[in-house]
């Protein structure tokens, strides 16, 4: 049986990945644009770059960057940049006429949700916060790690589902243009404020 400790950090984790941000935009946005499969695979590389702040933290990375001015700053300037691209990109896409699918954007689904969560200095902190709560300081808690990478994936997969379900992609094709706006605008947002972000939030 799991002790409170684990159980806490598994849902301070769960809230932290679970809750809307520029991820599960991200995915949201891809599955009813794309479909189910381009979803899952925004949700894989989603997952991964998440794990590999789960990694680098149980190594002591995590802790170095969060408490580096240097290192914050090198990770708030890369992974803002990335969420105005995402702005401009699909900023772009509220003013073209056609709806076909992006096949090209398909491809690099993967790829897109890799860059997004491995350039977010927030996700680290999310997982110092896991780790110390289930742990007692002498272990890295790598059976938090897999368990919140697999969690993790998970919510993404959820969010892909239920994004790429024919009613939420029959009302994404009636209202593209300004869904895509709207995100487009969020995406900024996001980027805005990680750039202001100074680590202590």
């Amino acid at each position: 049986m799991m002790d409170l400790g684990v159980l806490t950090a598994l849902g301070t984790f769960l809230v932290a990945a679970g809750s809307p941000g520029p991820a599960t935009l991200a995915v949201a946005g891809t599955a009813m644009a794309l479909g189910r499969s381009a979803g899952l695979m925004m949700g894989a590389g989603l997952a991964l770059g998440l794990a590999s702040w789960g990694l680098a933290v149980g190594l002591g990375f995590g802790a170095l960057v969060a408490q580096s001015p240097v290192f914050l700053t090198i990770f708030k300037l890369i992974g803002a940049s990335y969420l105005l691209y995402l702005a401009w990109v699909t900023g772009r896409t509220a003013f073209r006429k056609d709806t076909a699918p992006d096949t090209v954007a398909e491809g690099r689904a993967f790829r897109r949700g890799l860059i997004l969560n491995l350039g977010n200095p927030k996700a680290a902190l999310a997982w110092i916060a896991a780790l110390a709560l289930s742990t007692d300081g002498t272990a890295p808690g790598w059976g938090i790690v897999v368990a919140c990478a697999a969690m993790g994936f998970g919510i993404y997969a959820a969010y892909a589902f239920a994004f790429a379900l024919p009613p939420v992609r029959s009302t994404y094709r009636r209202f593209r243009r300004w869904i895509d706006g709207v995100t487009a605008v969020l995406f900024a947002l996001a980027g805005l404020r990680l750039l202001a972000w100074r680590g202590a939030e």
